[in-house]
């Protein structure tokens, strides 16, 4: 399984989407905007997937987040939740997009 870092601003979507990867067997950290995931990324680049919102409170939004994430790790898959329907583009070929409301199925098809 992965190793995946969740950033989402939302507890109780953060709580949930936690739950649902932790329970499908994913070794997972949360963190609640970007630059706590940023500062997570620094201290440990072992991660295989980025897992996170677009609009976030702080400094970097999910579409920066990535952009930093990309220079410390080049293999880093990308998987960004989000409420808007444009990744203005931004979203690299490899990257996945789930379109919030999600569930864990969806959620789960997106890290396949």
């Amino acid at each position: 399984m992965a190793k995946i870092l969740l950033v989402e601003d939302e507890m109780l979507v953060r709580e949930l989407a936690f739950e649902d990867l932790t329970d499908a067997g994913h070794d997972v950290i949360a963190a609640g905007s970007g630059d706590e995931a940023l500062a997570i990324l620094r201290r440990d680049q072992a991660f295989d997937v980025l897992f996170t919102d677009i609009r976030m409170p702080g400094e970097l939004d999910g579409w920066q987040l990535a952009e930093e994430a990309r220079q410390l790790i080049p293999s880093l898959k990308i998987v960004y939740a989000t409420g808007l329907n444009d990744d203005g583009g931004r979203k690299q070929p490899d990257d996945r997009m789930l379109a919030k409301p999600y569930r864990k199925g969806d959620l789960l098809n997106a890290l396949a």
